[in-house]
């Protein structure tokens, strides 16, 4: 994986988007606004993305996107639960058609025998109400779980609802 791959997926998805008149946003924790990044490094980008967040903390995933303490208390930031709350809260505020989030543990630190470095988890939602989420196990050094997940984001972005 690389960033030619990472280039040619945010073409392909903008190319869909600017096709089609839909808006995606992101709401990226681990990968630190990697995925806004991807995306806006396309000319003519703001005609399909307006806006992104980055919530590292769980108080900006609570006070910027709607997640629930409640869900961080008991599941923890980096879990279905919480980057699907992410991603409909992303939607809900860009006003977009579709959201993406990311939350997981890049490393090398935070890492535990439940969820060791490299888990990554990713939410998807979209305006007609399908929310999808989806669980990575990633190798590499940080900067490497980084970039596997922007691309697996915008890939399954692609593949299941562009």
């Amino acid at each position: 994986m690389s960033e030619s791959t990472l280039r040619k997926l945010s073409i392909s998805i903008g190319q869909q988007l600017k096709a089609s008149g839909r808006w995606i946003t992101c709401a990226e924790s681990c990968t630190g606004g990697g995925i806004a990044k991807a995306i806006t490094d396309i000319a003519g980008s703001s005609a399909y993305f307006d806006r992104g967040f980055v919530t590292y903390s769980n108080a900006a995933k609570q006070e910027l996107l709607g997640v629930a303490e409640t869900t961080l208390l008991e599941h923890g930031a980096v879990s279905e639960a919480v980057v699907c709350e992410m991603a409909q809260g992303a939607l809900h505020a860009a006003k977009a058609d579709l959201a993406l989030s990311v939350s997981g543990i890049a490393g090398p630190d935070g890492g535990s025998a439940e969820k060791p470095v490299g888990t990554v988890w990713f939410g998807f939602a979209a305006r007609s109400g399908r929310v999808l989420a989806r669980k990575m196990q990633f190798t590499g050094d940080r900067d490497a779980v980084r970039l596997q997940a922007t691309i697996f984001a915008l890939q399954t972005a692609l593949d299941e609802f562009l």
